[in-house]
């Protein structure tokens, strides 16, 4: 097929951190860049051929994206999903869909998703204003309470074991779920586009910081075995194919102590969990999300060795601008590569960067990053 130069204009709802690393695959592809931010010179703005400042629900400002654009696809699932409906209904190319989009927005909503699709998942319950702690000791403890709404990067989410948690519950629409002892965390990132092809990577392990409730590393490949690995990538196709949509996903698991695979969450976008694949894999996850934007052949998805993963968050007790200690032994290791994301503001918790280490087999990388982990650090300029 031939196709005409440059291949695209791209349009992104959302200028962080993976609007940013989505720009190296757009560039090499001859595909212009336009996000759409609030924030002035945001992660991805600095590195894109244009941005349009403007909130993430406006109407306007989404239809200016939308006319600089020949497909719109998503930073993050917090957009005027609505909106952009009555866009996409007016012949506006977006991947995913924004019906998709809508749906996994509401995290309630994704969990009835999966029953309706019989796709394995931890039991829950819708959470009424009325509800008291009966309600959820009726239901069993312990468990987790989580935002319908809203929750990322350990928000919205609080674990429930007595009164006392009760107490301190989340205060807005929310759900319970099972809590899921002895479990390890995977992800596998899908990537499908509207020919219907569809690749999966390999299961990766995440290690979880039980403080903030995000990820503090990833292993890839999962320390899983190999039947394992295949029924969690069949089964992350299949809760992409429930939602009827190209795009690039992360679908996120929990393996029980029993060895059963219960679908935790999806992403309908680039995704944590996939950025080991920028220099571990034969093709990484931006650039098969482009690729699925523009409907082109995707790329093999075949692991080049053992990787590491580690996020960079602000350090407690600083705020400000950032600041990096660390960086040059750092960079002295052989096969470390370093992304920071070009945020001018550092807090306590904030994703500012992630490290990725690549090796011969899991436990080789451990040992590098502990020989690290506690002399790099980055934080905000002033103390708190």
């Amino acid at each position: 097929m031939i196709h005409k130069l440059p291949l695209a204009r791209l349009g992104v709802v959302g200028g962080g951190q993976l609007a940013r690393m989505l720009a190296p695959a757009c560039n090499a592809h001859n595909v212009s860049l336009t996000i759409l931010d609030p924030e002035p010179l945001c992660p991805a703005g600095q590195v894109s051929s244009h941005q349009i400042e403007g909130a993430l629900h406006d109407p306007a400002a989404l239809e200016a994206l939308c006319d600089d654009s020949d497909i719109i696809t998503f930073d993050l699932e917090d957009v005027g999903a609505d909106i952009l409906m009555t866009l996409s209904n007016r012949g506006k190319k977006m991947v995913p869909s924004p019906k998709a989009v809508q749906l996994i927005q509401n995290k309630f909503k994704q969990k009835k998703h999966f029953q309706t699709y019989e796709i394995p998942t931890s039991p829950f319950i819708g959470l009424s204003e009325a509800a008291d702690f009966s309600t959820v000791q009726a239901f069993g403890l312990p468990c987790v309470q989580k935002a319908n709404i809203g929750g990322y990067d350990g928000r919205g989410v609080h674990v429930i074991r007595s009164k006392e948690d009760w107490s301190k519950r989340l205060r807005v629409p929310t759900f319970i779920e099972e809590f899921v002892p002895n479990s390890i965390e995977l992800a596998v990132m899908v990537a499908c586009r509207a020919s219907g092809e569809m690749v999966s990577y390999d299961p990766v392990e995440m290690v979880v910081n039980p403080k903030l409730n995000l990820l503090d590393y990833l292993l890839a490949p999962a320390r899983i075995d190999l039947e394992t690995a295949k029924k969690a990538q069949l089964l992350a196709e299949q809760t992409v194919r429930s939602f009827g949509t190209a795009g690039l996903f992360g679908v996120e698991f929990f393996l029980t102590g029993e060895g059963d695979l219960l679908v935790n969450e999806i992403a309908p976008r680039a995704h944590n969990s996939g950025h080991h694949t920028i220099e571990a894999c034969v093709t990484s996850q931006f650039e098969n999300q482009l690729r699925a934007c523009l409907d082109l052949p995707l790329g093999s998805t075949k692991l080049r060795g053992h990787a590491l993963t580690i996020n960079l968050v602000g350090a407690e007790g600083f705020s400000g601008a950032p600041m990096i200690d660390g960086l040059d032994a750092l960079c002295e290791l052989e096969d470390v590569h370093v992304h920071l994301y070009g945020k001018s503001h550092c807090r306590p918790g904030r994703k500012m960067g992630h490290v990725t280490l690549i090796g011969v087999d899991s436990e080789m990388l451990i040992s590098r990053l502990q020989s690290f982990q506690n002399r790099l650090t980055i934080r905000g300029e002033y103390p708190l």
